[in-house]
């Protein structure tokens, strides 16, 4: 019995290595950046040699060593990489890694080997590279406001903004055909339900990233206008950043005369370490954010809309329940993408949740039908 454990999480381990190697070099491929690229080989190359670590345990226990592939999350994962750039999946990655670094600490082996050291070193080289690196990606990664937790997910910003647009239209709809038989009267309640939750959610988003951006501006300003009336507190300020990130005194004092020799270099650098900013950056297009959260929006709210415009009837009805409950399922393994949970517990939970909204709009649709005929 200790055999067949130690096999199933040898295997495990295993499998996880190979995703994690995998995954590093389709990054490697996809980085423009020669000195990232080179980074993200490195973290494959240590994955290969901790997936070489766990097939030696099951050679040791007398275990066949199994042929295993990339995983469908690191497969998917790594299409977007190859679609959008690695700055579109690393706030994911980041997440992940964060969430396996301590998996290795119970494992008596895997602590005798160093291996939980060398995961939460990745996770700090992923955190570098996720945000605090100044990294940038595609447009759509530059998406804020609501949706943008766990260091600006885009991946989950996505996924969240379609359930969005799915969950209110199922409800709306299904509310309105409690109230009403008129197929007519459904389907322009549900048009206007796109519509208006589109126009929301993308003027809510342009405000939420245009308010930042005049907030990080106004930052900068400051930052600037500091340099310009104290510089030798700023230089200061910059020495004591060096020297608590591990630099000696003198190391951080010839590293900040360097960088405060030049006016803007020294800005930019002060900006990026006392302010965590990019200045090239500051949060993003609020256009952007706004024409991507009314397209997925829209695109979320248009499945349970779109068969009330084929069918009619109870087929409309049915066609409509059907096809949401498939993009609910859909939306809830995407999100096993950026949670780690299970892509099957994570479409029955997101099944459930859709479904029991429809219901509840759908009874308080009839009540409501009841007390208007009277």
């Amino acid at each position: 019995m200790a055999r067949d454990d130690d096999a199933a999480r040898y295997r495990a381990d295993l499998q996880g290595e190979i995703d994690s190697a995998s995954l590093y070099r389709i990054l490697a491929q996809a980085e423009s950046n020669p000195k990232t690229s080179d980074v993200f080989r490195k973290l494959a190359a240590v994955e290969d040699a901790h997936a070489e670590f766990w097939r030696k345990n099951l050679e040791r226990i007398g275990v066949a060593i199994p042929s295993l592939r990339p995983g469908w999350r690191t497969r998917i994962l790594a299409q977007l990489a190859r679609r959008f750039g690695p700055a579109f999946i690393l706030p994911t990655l980041n997440v992940l890694e964060h969430s396996d670094s301590g998996a290795y600490d119970a494992q008596r082996e895997a602590v005798d080997a160093g291996l939980p050291a060398a995961e939460r070193s990745h996770a700090q080289v992923l955190d570098a590279l996720a945000g605090k690196s100044g990294l940038t990606g595609s447009s759509i990664a530059q998406l804020e406001g609501r949706h943008r937790a766990m260091g600006g997910n885009a991946l989950r910003a996505a996924v969240l903004g379609a359930n969005d647009g799915l969950v209110s239209n199922l409800s709306l709809i299904t509310g309105m055909t409690g109230v009403t038989g008129s197929e007519h009267i459904v389907l322009l309640a549900g048009f206007a339900g796109l519509v208006a939750g589109a126009c929301s959610m993308a003027m809510g988003e342009w405000l939420s990233v245009n308010s930042a951006r005049e907030l990080y501006a106004n930052q900068v300003a400051g930052e600037a206008e500091e340099l310009k009336q104290m510089p030798d507190e700023e230089r200061e300020e910059l020495v004591l950043i060096y020297q608590a990130k591990g630099l000696s005194e003198g190391e951080a004092r010839a590293l900040t005369a360097r960088l405060m020799a030049n006016k803007d270099t020294a800005l930019d650098t002060l900006v990026r370490e006392e302010l965590g900013l990019d200045p090239q950056q500051l949060g993003g297009s609020p256009y952007t954010a706004g024409a991507w959260s009314f397209c997925l929006f829209a695109a979320g709210a248009a499945v349970p809309l779109l068969p009330f415009l084929l069918l009619s009837g109870v087929d409309a009805i049915v066609a409509s329940l059907a096809a949401s409950i498939v993009a609910l399922g859909l939306v809830g393994a995407g999100t096993s993408l950026f949670t780690g949970r299970g892509a099957f517990f994570s479409a029955a939970r997101q099944i459930a949740i859709g479904v029991l909204a429809a219901l509840v709009t759908y009874g308080m649709g009839r009540l409501a039908g009841t007390a208007l005929t009277g």
